[in-house]
């Protein structure tokens, strides 16, 4: 039997800078909520980086292999590789001391990170920004679209 994930609630959007070490601060808000077992990973479209406690993201990858083919399926071949490829692309990151978590390299540059981040908070996980994609995606964003009738 699969164990309830209790989700995070995280809200909030939050402008930090990424360190020559690819360490960055969290908002204080979310430090005093969330564990110390966190995963860092791309968004599927490698927009941003998604940061997860490490139940959430497991639930995150459950979650994709429900929708779109109503569950995963060991012995089939192309569940096996999405499954892996999902999981290469992700790193176990803690929060140090000072508040700050590191984010690899690899995981910078496939998203564009070089020093002003964003921080969202998104529930069950927060979404790390390159700046000026985010500001770019958030001027795009139109949400009359959740009122309009189609």
């Amino acid at each position: 039997m699969e164990e309830a994930t209790q989700t995070v609630d995280l809200n909030g959007e939050y402008r930090f800078k990424v360190d020559a070490k690819g360490r960055m601060s969290l908002p204080a808000k979310f430090r005093k909520v969330l564990s110390d077992e966190l995963v860092v990973t791309r968004s599927l479209d490698d927009e941003c980086i998604y940061v997860f406690e490490t139940p959430s993201f497991n639930a995150w990858v459950n979650q994709l292999f429900e929708d779109r083919f109503g569950g995963y399926v060991a012995s089939n071949k192309q569940h096996n590789h999405l499954r892996t490829k999902l999981k290469s692309r992700a790193y176990d990151a803690a929060i140090d001391a000072a508040g700050r978590i590191m984010i690899p390299a690899e995981q910078r540059e496939a998203v564009g990170i070089t020093k002003d981040v964003v921080i969202v908070g998104n529930t069950g996980y927060f979404e790390v920004w390159d700046a000026k994609r985010y500001d770019e995606m958030d001027q795009e964003t139109d949400l009359s679209l959740l009122f309009s009738e189609s």
